[in-house]
């Protein structure tokens, strides 16, 4: 049997604050994105963020057996670590954002007079 020689190119490790998935008849897209803030002391006026994507792109048959892998890991980690909760800052800042959003939406309500 003859030699193989395999170099393995490794990716950089990437940390997905969002993901979106959309589809194809022919497949299926994976969507990792990464937003991150900057600071640049020269420019005062102006905030800065870089968004960076990452995308996978699978057929549905390949895609399918992820979801089952993945439910699968995620089972185990339930069982070994405990329900997998919304952390409770997340749960404070959606309870802030609702508070907010009814406050303006009271604010634009017109009022007529008359």
């Amino acid at each position: 049997m003859p030699e193989v020689n395999m170099n393995i190119v490794d990716g950089q490790a990437f940390f997905a604050h969002e993901t979106s998935i959309n589809f194809t008849p022919s497949q299926i897209m994976l969507d990792f994105k990464s937003v991150t803030p900057r600071t640049d002391p020269r420019n005062k006026t102006a905030a800065t963020f870089v968004l960076v994507h990452n995308v996978v792109m699978l057929d549905p048959f390949h895609a399918k057996q992820i979801h089952k892998i993945l439910g699968e890991a995620l089972k185990k980690y339930e069982d070994e670590f405990g329900k997998i909760g919304k952390p409770k800052a997340m749960e404070k800042a959606e309870k802030q954002n609702k508070k907010r959003e009814a406050q303006t939406a009271k604010a634009e309500v017109p009022v007529y007079m008359g």
